[in-house]
């Protein structure tokens, strides 16, 4: 038996993934799926639908374990696009991103959606905060 031409197969279109996206070992990610920001691929899942942004998938065919973050973290993150700050930027945030305390977290991300620069100190998660915002 032959295989199909490629004319007989069916167009899926685009497989995209997205930016900080943890893809397990031997994961397949079938064609035409789209993995939202911040996913996680289970080890050995088959990824045949898309996959919300902060999501948690495994399975064959893989499922919804859960959510990285409630809609309001997730929201935030995405505005945030973390991926594209420069690395001071980033060397600036550590703080904030590594912090354990999601409350803050989310007050810190949601201020400085809006702000050019922050600077950020850490002192057992307590911030000053010094920013330039718009």
């Amino acid at each position: 038996m032959n295989a199909p031409a490629k004319s007989d197969m069916p167009l899926k279109g685009d497989t995209v993934v997205g930016n900080d996206v943890w893809i397990g070992q031997n994961a397949v990610i079938l064609p035409g799926v789209h993995i939202g920001d911040g996913a996680i691929i289970g080890v050995d899942s088959v990824v045949g639908s898309d996959v919300e942004p902060y999501t948690v998938v495994v399975g064959n065919p893989a499922k919804i374990l859960r959510k990285r973050f409630d809609s309001e973290m997730i929201g935030l993150l995405l505005k945030f696009k973390r991926w594209d700050k420069s690395i001071d930027e980033i060397n600036n945030l550590i703080p904030i991103l590594t912090c354990g305390n999601l409350e803050k977290v989310k007050t810190e991300l949601g201020m400085s959606a809006n702000c050019h620069f922050i600077f950020y100190t850490k002192i057992m998660c307590r911030f000053f905060v010094f920013t330039f915002c718009k």
